[in-house]
């Protein structure tokens, strides 16, 4: 199981890589929320040992709460930045009518 899910993590982590560094903006937009998702993934995993109860409850063997309270605090953090990108991507758009980069002339000096 635990190679099923380095390799899913692995994978949405190309993908995202990939679409960030195509030349279009919605992709690399949408690019961006797929890293964030591999990387708050990869967060939870690394965090989940062998706990079985819940971080709250008052057992023997409870789940640590940090990786949560990461991923939590980077759900936030990248839905900030996912509001700052497609905002510019609005003016973007708005500006140039266009969302491909190669066709903007002022972004290339």
């Amino acid at each position: 199981m635990e190679l099923l899910t380095a390799l899913v993590i692995g994978l949405l982590f190309a993908i995202g890589i990939y679409q960030i560094l195509r030349r279009n903006v919605i992709r690399s937009a949408i690019g961006l929320i797929i890293l964030s998702s591999a990387i708050n993934l990869f967060l939870l995993s690394t965090g989940a040992f062998l706990g079985t109860e819940p971080a709250y409850d008052g057992a023997a063997n409870p789940s640590d709460g940090l990786p949560q309270a990461l991923i939590l605090t980077a759900i936030v953090i990248s839905m900030g930045g996912l509001a700052f990108v497609l905002s510019l991507l609005a003016v973007i758009s708005a500006r140039y009518e266009t969302s491909n980069m190669d066709e903007i002339e002022r972004l290339k000096r």
